[in-house]
């Protein structure tokens, strides 16, 4: 089982007597959204991507968030239209969807479909998806460097904004760990909001790499209001190891953090579980019970 390191790769709340309003949250015909990211599921994809897709939307789901078209230029296997028609069947929505810079080689050949590599190709695919969030899942090692390095980076992703901006789509970050490791006093994070533009450029929230790096994600949403449209809802662990749970099970305040959802921006959020204890589908039936009983 591979892990995101290694892959190229919130109706009612109550925290502290607040009230958060329904409208806040992204809602179907079927009623509020509830997302996964289909990493989780990856390796079921991967063998029965149509099958999958109809479990997922049976266990209650009814939006995803793609994980694969780098590398590949298809979703799953399928064309922009015929991935649309399989979403469409299961009553699924794909607000969004995660892809890579693309300066890291494989093989000793560029990957298409990245932010530096075939990047209108990505967009016009995506859009004919549906998908209105296109999403940098990653940096490799060798793609992140020193400070300034991530200024350059900073404006890469504005490039690969002013792109998507023109067909109707908003790019965003999607942060781990690694942008929270201090260099001469300030954080990488930092240097991407500071030096990105706002509308251009907003952030996938990843709460549990965040709370795992040392930071309150509702601390962030102060600074930045609004800069947050999309979450990673998962869990994290009461173990030393701080390792992946689901939903409700570990140590994460996320009855806090939904009662700030308006004040980020949110529009949309995603349960992902990079490591699961048994069956994927079992952690993310475990999760999305929690969510609804608690946060939508």
């Amino acid at each position: 089982m591979t892990t995101r390191r290694s892959f190229i790769k919130s109706t009612a709340l109550f925290s502290a007597g607040m009230l958060v309003a329904p409208s806040l949250f992204a809602e179907s015909k079927k009623g509020k959204l509830i997302g996964l990211q289909l990493y989780t599921v990856r390796d079921a994809m991967a063998k029965d991507p149509a099958g999958t897709l109809a479990k997922v939307a049976q266990i209650g789901y009814n939006s995803v968030e793609g994980a694969t078209y780098t590398g590949t230029q298809t979703f799953y296997g399928m064309t922009p239209v015929k991935f649309a028609a399989e979403l469409k069947k299961n009553g699924l929505i794909i607000p969004s969807s995660h892809y890579i810079l693309g300066q890291a080689k494989m093989n000793g050949n560029d990957l298409k479909g990245t932010l530096l590599h075939e990047w209108d190709k990505a967009v016009d695919d995506a859009a004919a998806v549906g998908i209105k969030y296109m999403v940098c899942a990653y940096l490799m090692p060798d793609e992140r460097g020193n400070l300034d390095n991530y200024k350059k980076l900073a404006e890469n992703f504005n490039k690969a904004g002013e792109t998507c901006k023109k067909a109707g789509i908003q790019f965003c970050y999607h942060n781990h760990d690694f942008e929270f490791q201090a260099e001469d006093g300030k954080l990488p994070y930092d240097v991407l909001l500071n030096n990105t533009d706002a509308n251009l450029v907003k952030m996938e929230l990843d709460l549990y790499w965040a709370t795992k790096a040392g930071h309150d994600p509702v601390e962030l949403f102060n600074k930045h209001p609004g800069r947050f449209p999309l979450w990673h809802v998962k869990d994290m662990d009461k173990t030393p190891e701080h390792s992946f749970a689901e939903v409700g099970s570990g140590s994460i305040d996320f009855k806090k953090i939904f009662a700030n959802a308006g004040k980020s921006g949110m529009k949309y959020f995603f349960v992902e579980q990079d490591k699961t204890p048994g069956s994927p589908f079992d952690s993310i039936t475990k999760s999305i019970g929690y969510i609804k009983s608690n946060l939508v």
